[in-house]
Parts: structure tokens; C-alpha cells; sequence
């Protein structure tokens, strides 16, 4: 399982980025260190995707289940019940150095679901395809269109390909339910 506080680290892939992953769902027994190596990978993808943005700073990744999920859902995105990913992207403040400052929020949960049910995928290919879309919405893209959406999509999955996604999900991830 995750460390219950905070875990920080250097990406190795973008320079001076810190990953800082916080988990809050006690149901899923994950591989702390594979999921820092997606992380750290997916943004290091991503930010050199993304040229014209501010360099990568900072990124939090809060681990999570539906239940805490949802009010992230409510107070963010104005929406009722729970959801696989939200984004939340930053500027740096006057004065700080220049960078971007973001948060991804996932929902493991949903991930072990909707990837078990998905024939030729798995729970740890869920995760990391909800990372990819996390670290898409960092650099601003957006989804709100179905051209959008394809164009992220296509993009993740080739992100994804590149990844060759490790096992996240550690053996017994279902040991609650």
C-alpha cells in the first residue's frame, strides 16, 4: 500500500519537477514505486509534448476511491457522484519561480472496475491511461468536444504504448471488498 502521507521525488525525466503522490484509499494495495516511475514518465512525456508551456514544476497526485472521490467532483468540477480523473492546473505566483503546479486525482477504484472489465487491458492500464489524461490536462488540453477527446485519447494511448504500463496493483488489491 502507498504511504498514507505524502511522498515526494524527483522525475529524473523533467528537470527540477517534484512528484508528490498522497494516498487516501486504504481498499487497493498498490507498488508505491511503480506508480512514482508512471508518474514520473507520464510527465516527462508530457512536458516535453507541450514545448510552448511553463516548465513542469510541481505535481501532486492524490490516490483515491469513489467515496473520495466525489466531493473532489462536487467542490471542482460542480458535479454529483464520483468520476476517474480530475485535473487541477496552476500557475506559479508573482514572484515564485515559473513553472507549472498541478494535481491529478484518481480513483483506483474505478480503475480496478472499469479495467477489469475491458478485454486485452487491466486495472494497472486503467490507472496509468487516468494518469496520462491528468498529465494531458496539465499541459491544457481539452476534452470538452468529441474532437478533443479523440485527440487526447489518441495521444494517451500512444503515451501509453511508449510506457509499457507495470503492474500498479499489488497481489490481494481487493482484500476489502
Amino acid at each position: 500500500m502507498l504511504d498514507a502521507g505524502a511522498t515526494p521525488c524527483k522525475t529524473g525525466g523533467v528537470k527540477d519537477t517534484r512528484i508528490t503522490i498522497i494516498n487516501q484509499q486504504h481498499r487497493f494495495r498498490l507498488d508505491r514505486v511503480a506508480v512514482h516511475r508512471v508518474v514520473a514518465t507520464l510527465a516527462a512525456i508530457a512536458a516535453r509534448t507541450c514545448r510552448a508551456a511553463p516548465p513542469w514544476r510541481e505535481v501532486t497526485v492524490i490516490i483515491t476511491d469513489d467515496a473520495g472521490i466525489e466531493p473532489f467532483n462536487r467542490a471542482i468540477m460542480k458535479h454529483a457522484g464520483t468520476t476517474d480523473v480530475i485535473t487541477q492546473r496552476y500557475e506559479s505566483l508573482p514572484g515564485e519561480p515559473a513553472g507549472l503546479l498541478g494535481e491529478v486525482i484518481v480513483n483506483v477504484e474505478r480503475a480496478w472496475q472499469v479495467g477489469d472489465a475491458r478485454r486485452g487491458w487491466s486495472a494497472s492500464h486503467e490507472l496509468a491511461l487516468y494518469l496520462a489524461h491528468g498529465c494531458d490536462h496539465l499541459n491544457d488540453e481539452d476534452d470538452t468536444t468529441p474532437a478533443g477527446r479523440q485527440r487526447m485519447r489518441r495521444r494517451e494511448l500512444r503515451w501509453l504504448r511508449r510506457l509499457h504500463v507495470p503492474v500498479l496493483f499489488k497481489p490481494a488489491a481487493r482484500a476489502f471488498f
